[in-house]
């Protein structure tokens, strides 16, 4: 079980494209692994082609439940939520996994249940990858990151670093995101809790001073 995850909710954001979903399905693998009940739902109405729904026979297989928002309101900015949602927010025995939109749009989904997740034990958690274009500057991820906690009501309690080039990625592209990183961390004050990478590079970056989370890939993209 990871140590940057003691709390009982986990509530994943980040830009499109940084690797949330792929974030947010190896966590519930791993705590699943560790003996918990673990619920995924998948509130991502931005990306159309990582979402976490696309694992369900996995997650299942390793006895995660995965719920989603309305398929047929995908692209709506606020899509129907389905009342499973309730379930993670109430029963104190699941561990809940929160998967929601890469854009200020994606998050507001969380923001009618707001009162409700400060009630409880939770993390939000904002995955930077350093090869996006749009947050690869400091100051855009630290406005992106400020537009998420204004349009939630939340406020970031950690950074994920999962900078990488999918097939291209070497370790010292998971330097340079550590790097931006810190660099955020710094200004904010916002701790960097860990950095993700795939499991062959892990003995490679074990001088870096956060925990790594080691993975394996699951998200496919629709082509392959």
């Amino acid at each position: 079980m990871p140590d940057f995850c003691p709390h009982r909710l986990t509530i994943v954001t980040g830009h499109y494209g940084t690797g949330k979903t792929e974030f947010s399905v190896n966590l519930a693998l791993r705590m699943a692994e560790a003996g918990h009940r673990v619920m995924v739902a998948d509130l991502d109405i931005v990306n159309p082609y990582f979402r976490s729904r696309e694992r369900k026979a996995l997650l299942a297989s390793r006895g995660v439940k995965l719920i989603s928002s309305s398929q047929a309101c995908s692209d709506a900015d606020v899509p129907a939520l389905p009342a499973e949602l309730l379930c993670i927010l109430e029963d104190r025995s699941v561990r809940g996994i929160l998967d929601i939109g890469g854009d200020p749009v994606g998050a507001r989904v969380l923001a009618r249940f707001r009162p409700r997740i400060q009630m409880e034990d939770h993390q939000l958690l904002y995955v930077l990858n350093a090869n996006r274009p749009e947050v690869r500057e400091k100051e855009a991820a630290i406005r992106y990151l400020r537009d998420i906690e204004a349009v939630t009501g939340l406020c970031c309690t950690g950074i994920v670093n999962n900078t990488h080039l999918c097939g291209e990625t070497t370790p010292e592209e998971v330097r340079k995101g550590a790097a931006l990183a810190a660099s955020v961390s710094l200004e904010t004050g916002i701790p960097v809790v860990c950095h993700m990478v795939h499991q062959r590079f892990a003995g490679q970056l074990a001088d870096l001073p956060q925990p790594l989370f080691p993975i394996t890939i699951q998200m496919k993209k629709p082509w392959e």
